[in-house]
């Protein structure tokens, strides 16, 4: 009873946060029955038709649901891949650095883009990809053609990705960097006494010494399979793309809101969810199995 009473003032500092919390994200999830129904904003949850399951089957009957769900898993595993190997390709490239100042400048200077919002970091894609831009006068100089990036299916989807990665991978390198300094110093002493060289420690010190860390950051991506990015796609995509750069995201925004089809909408982004939760629960069990990793 005592220990209940001095935790009295934890509590009433989440307050703010739990009613939010139940504002913003438990109450509108009774909008879910909107998926089941011939939604009319007029007449409201309760008066509407109730359809059933009408809205999931015309989801599947459609031609672009097949087009959509491979471009979005297409578009996330890309990322998942790209997101884990350049962070630690680079985390362990500037590890070997023994110049401190200089370290510090590049973590800094690749850090960056990361505080800034697509809406600023599009402006900046088009501008060095139009055709004008500064990467197609280099590909001109050597003798190439211009390339339409932002305008080809063939080319979108790897934009997509590599932009991305350009922004996050230095926030993702300091999880690789924090692992690192993890490891005990007199381990890489003793592989030097037993003549170990620079690459042999790479493999049977460093690599060994955050493979838990690598296990662990794969794991939890998995639940993001379905999550490709709706903010970065929604300020480069245009209707020349929507064959490899449309996703579930943007589908159901154009769907539901620019088309006025709310109960098709609805059906899109909750199937979503559903899988996506499924996946969060298989990842963090993985991880619990292959990394020790517990929440609760």
């Amino acid at each position: 009873m005592r220990n209940r009473r001095f935790q009295v003032h934890y509590h009433l500092m989440m307050m703010p946060g739990m009613i939010l919390l139940f504002l913003f994200s438990i109450i509108p999830m009774f909008g879910v029955v909107i998926a089941f129904q011939d939604f009319n904003p007029g007449l409201g949850f309760l008066r509407s038709e109730w359809v059933g399951l009408d809205n999931f089957r015309f989801m599947f009957e459609l031609r672009d649901s097949r087009t959509i769900i491979l471009n979005t898993v297409f578009i996330a595993l890309m990322k998942m891949i790209a997101h884990l190997s350049i962070p630690l390709i680079f985390a362990l490239m500037l590890h070997e650095l023994r110049f401190g100042r200089l370290k510090r400048w590049i973590q800094t200077i690749v850090y960056l883009p990361h505080f800034l919002s697509w809406v600023i970091l599009s402006g900046i894609v088009i501008q060095l990809l139009s055709s004008e831009g500064p990467i197609n006068r280099l590909i001109e100089t050597f003798g190439g053609e211009s390339i339409m990036f932002l305008g080809d299916n063939n080319w979108f989807p790897y934009v997509i990705v590599a932009s991305d990665t350009w922004k996050e991978f230095g926030f993702e390198t300091i999880i690789y960097l924090a692992a690192l300094t993890g490891i005990n110093p007199d381990l890489y002493e003793a592989a030097e006494v037993d003549g170990a060289n620079r690459l042999q420690k790479l493999f049977h010190v460093t690599l060994p010494g955050i493979r838990t860390t690598v296990v662990l950051l794969a794991t939890l991506s998995l639940g993001n399979i379905l999550n490709a990015g709706f903010d970065q796609i929604f300020n480069l995509y245009n209707p020349l793309v929507y064959e490899s750069g449309d996703i579930i995201d943007t589908y159901v925004y154009r769907v539901g809101l620019l088309n006025i089809q709310y109960g098709l909408g609805t059906a899109v982004g909750l199937m979503k969810s559903i899988v996506s939760f499924v996946l969060i629960v298989i990842s963090y069990w993985m991880a619990s199995r292959f990394a020790n990793y517990r929440i609760f």
